[in-house]
C-alpha cells in the first residue's frame, strides 16, 4: 500500500507533468491519454460516452447501491507562463493558470486511495475528469452523453490561492457567480468630423449607454444581493476626421441569484434600448450565455464538513466569488456541493505567476475520498431507513 509520503511524491510528478503539457479547452487529447493510462495502470475501471473526444470518466465501488460523482477540470488557458518554474510550461502562449493540473492530479490521487477500500465502499464512485471548463461547454457535453444517468450526488473543487493549505472551504448555498457576456453594435450615420450634425454619432450614443449601464446594480438589485456589469472592451472608426458609423462594446455581467439575473438582464436590454431611442441609432445585442450560479445543497453541506473533519482538514466559511464555473450546470441536474481548496497561491487565478503549494495534493486527494465514502454512507444509510419504513 502507498504511504502518504510516496503518494504525495506520486501526485508531484503528475501534477508536474500535466503543468509541463498544458492544453486548451477541447484540445485535451494528451492529457486525456496520460490520465487514461494512470488510471488504468492502477486497476481503475473507465467508462466510455458516445460523442467524448477529451477528458476521462472511471468508476470505484460495487455495480450495485448509490452513485456519487467527484469531478475535477483538466483544461488550461491561453497564456505565457512567467513562474520561472523548472517545470514551467512547454508550450508557448498555453499555461495551466488556473490549476486545473493540481485538480487533476488530486482527483487521480482520490481515485488511487478509494480504489485502496473499494471493497467496502457501500456504492461506487464516478470521477469525471472534465475537459472544456474553461469554454464553460465541457460539463454541458458530459451531460448530455450522459454522465449523470444513475448518479445521486455530485462533488467538485476549485483550489483558492487565498486560503491557506489545510482549509477547505465549504459554504451553503451560492459561491460562485453566473456568468452572462454581451456584445452591443450601435449603429449611427457617418459623417465628416467638422459636421457632426450631418450624422448620427454611434460613439456618443455608446458612451451614454456605458455610463446609463452603471446605475443598474445600484438603483435595481438590493443592497443585500450582488451583481456586477463591467463593459471591458469598446470599438468604433478607423481615423481622426471621420465620425464613423458604427460602435460596438462588450463585457460581462455577474450575479448570483437567477431572479437577480434575469432582472438585471431586462435592466440591461432597457437602458440600451432606450438610449438608442433617444440619439437616434439602432442597436443589437447578443447575449453569450454562461454558466447560472454555483449554488451549494443544503442537505449535502453538513455531510462534507464532516468529511473535510475526518480527513484531518479545517472546513472554513470562504467568501462567495464573482467568477463563474461551469459546475454548476451539473447542479441543474443533480444536489451538489462545490468546495474551495486551500493552496496558498502567491497570485490569483488566470494570473502568468500562478501557482499553488504541493503540499495540498495529498491532503486534497483525501478529502476528496473521503466526500465520496462518506456521501456513499449517508445515501446507503437513507435506502436502509426507507426500506424499512
Amino acid at each position: 500500500m502507498i504511504g502518504s509520503e510516496a503518494l504525495q511524491e506520486r501526485l508531484v510528478e503528475v501534477r508536474r507533468h500535466l503543468h509541463r503539457h498544458p492544453e486548451l479547452s477541447g484540445e485535451e487529447v494528451a492529457t486525456t491519454a496520460y490520465l487514461r493510462s494512470q488510471l488504468l495502470a492502477a486497476e481503475i475501471r473507465l467508462l466510455e460516452l458516445p460523442g467524448v473526444n477529451t477528458g476521462v470518466i472511471a468508476e470505484i465501488g460495487s455495480e450495485h447501491g448509490p452513485v456519487v460523482v467527484l469531478r475535477g477540470d483538466i483544461d488550461a488557458l491561453a497564456v505565457q507562463e512567467e513562474t520561472g518554474l523548472p517545470f514551467a510550461s512547454t508550450v508557448n502562449g498555453r499555461m495551466h493558470a488556473c490549476g486545473h493540473d493540481f485538480h487533476a492530479a488530486s482527483l487521480l490521487g482520490a481515485a488511487y486511495l478509494l480504489k485502496r477500500q473499494e471493497a467496502s465502499l457501500r456504492g461506487r464512485v464516478r470521477l469525471i475528469f472534465q475537459p472544456a471548463e474553461e469554454k464553460a461547454i465541457g460539463a454541458q457535453q458530459l451531460i448530455d452523453a450522459g454522465v449523470l444517468d444513475g448518479v445521486d450526488v455530485v462533488f467538485g473543487l476549485h483550489n483558492k490561492p487565498d486560503l491557506n493549505v489545510g482549509e477547505i472551504g465549504v459554504r451553503e448555498g451560492p459561491l460562485m457567480a453566473a456568468a452572462d457576456g454581451f456584445r452591443v453594435e450601435v449603429r449611427g450615420r457617418g459623417s465628416h468630423a467638422a459636421v457632426p450634425d450631418a450624422g448620427i454619432d454611434p460613439i456618443v450614443a455608446a458612451s451614454h449607454m456605458i455610463t446609463a449601464l452603471q446605475s443598474i446594480v445600484s438603483r435595481n438589485v438590493s443592497a443585500q444581493d450582488s451583481a456586477v456589469i463591467s463593459v471591458t472592451r469598446l470599438n468604433s472608426g478607423h481615423t481622426w476626421n471621420v465620425i464613423p458609423e458604427l460602435a460596438h462594446f462588450q463585457g460581462t455581467i455577474r450575479s448570483f441569484r437567477d431572479d437577480v439575473r434575469q432582472k438585471v438582464r431586462q435592466q440591461f436590454a432597457q437602458v440600451i434600448h432606450g438610449v438608442a431611442a433617444a440619439f437616434g441609432t439602432d442597436v443589437t445585442i447578443q447575449w453569450i450565455d454562461g454558466p447560472p450560479p454555483v449554488h451549494n445543497a443544503a442537505e449535502w453541506v453538513p455531510i462534507v464538513r464532516q468529511a473535510v473533519t475526518a480527513a484531518g482538514l479545517q472546513p472554513v466559511l470562504p467568501n462567495v466569488s464573482p467568477a463563474s464555473e461551469d459546475f454548476a450546470f451539473y447542479q441543474q441536474h443533480r444536489p451538489g456541493v462545490f468546495i474551495f481548496v486551500g493552496t496558498s497561491g502567491p497570485q490569483e487565478w488566470h494570473h502568468p505567476a500562478f501557482d499553488i503549494d504541493e503540499r495540498a495534493l495529498v491532503s486534497t486527494a483525501s478529502v476528496l475520498a473521503s466526500i465520496g465514502s462518506y456521501a456513499l454512507e449517508h445515501l446507503a444509510d437513507a435506502r436502509v431507513a426507507t426500506e424499512q419504513t
